[in-house]
């Protein structure tokens, strides 16, 4: 079996957070997410929402939908619970994203190794999030602790180390060499597209169309470098994840400038491209 490539949506960037409207179930979020040709929905839990999340086994069966966790770890010790929750819905990938921040990659190295060897006892990929406000925080930081941890593998939302570093277009030569390093340790890849002072810009405004070539050119580095080492049945995962507000802008009147929905979509079918762009050697 050729290499394949399945796409997921987040369930969190489902939300709409209009103020003064309710939200809809979980369950019709998986319902739109299906009905969308989507291979299957991320979910985000810290322990508390662990029942939350397990409440969505039934639905995802019925649909057909594939899981993948979003791992949000409080503490060293409860990762494990996650893992444990990701078993029963049967994910396909856990991405960590820890609330465990030592100040420095000597301290946090011992602690992903522990996280690693937990992580050999599950059937499925567990990969760090590059993530701001988690223990992978920042680019250099990053760089650092995978030096140190050579087994780590990451999954790589890169929109977070755009804003980090205000990172300027055309890229430098080093900063070219330091996202390489990044998306060359990368085993999977998240959908949401930044600027260097926003976090996530409407990929349809003039303005943004540097970013968004930018962003596309890294995807599609990063899927022919995952393509050359992995094994000719393997799976790569895509996520996309374009959040609701604050991380979606909003006008004074705090709608969305742009469609969210639309959008993700629209990356659906840019990642679809990318993939049959690389796959087609």
């Amino acid at each position: 079996m050729p290499q394949q490539l399945e796409i997921y949506q987040s369930l969190w960037a489902m939300e709409r957070r209009i103020p003064g409207q309710s939200e809809s179930p979980p369950e019709e979020h998986l319902k739109t997410i299906a009905a969308a040709g989507y291979h299957g929905a991320c979910v985000d839990p810290n322990v508390a929402e662990i029942p939350d999340s397990l409440a969505l086994a039934p639905y995802l069966e019925d649909l057909g939908l594939k899981c993948m966790v979003n791992a949000f770890p409080h503490s060293e010790d409860s990762l494990e619970p996650l893992l444990d929750m990701a078993a029963v819905l049967k994910a396909t990938q856990v991405n960590i994203i820890a609330q465990v921040m030592p100040r420095s990659p000597e301290a946090a190295a011992p602690i992903i190794n522990q996280w690693l060897e937990l992580a050999k006892q599950y059937p499925f990929p567990v990969l760090m999030e590059t993530h701001r406000n988690s223990t992978l925080n920042d680019l250099f930081y990053t760089l650092d602790v995978i030096a140190k941890v050579p087994q780590l593998r990451l999954c790589a939302d890169l929109s977070h180390f755009v804003v980090d570093r205000e990172l300027s277009l055309p890229l430098s030569d080093i900063d070219d060499q330091y996202f390489d390093e990044i998306i060359q340790r990368s085993d999977s890849f998240q959908g949401r597209i930044s600027n260097n002072q926003q976090i996530q810009i409407a990929l349809e405004f003039e303005q943004h169309a540097p970013w968004v070539a930018q962003y596309l050119t890294w995807w599609e580095n990063g899927f022919r470098g995952w393509s050359k080492r992995s094994a000719s049945n393997d799976t790569m995962r895509f996520l996309v994840e374009l959040g609701p507000p604050p991380y979606a802008i909003t006008n004074a009147q705090q709608r969305e400038l742009s469609d969210r929905w639309s959008e993700g979509l629209l990356i659906k079918q840019w990642v679809e491209s990318l993939w049959q762009k690389v796959t087609a050697g």
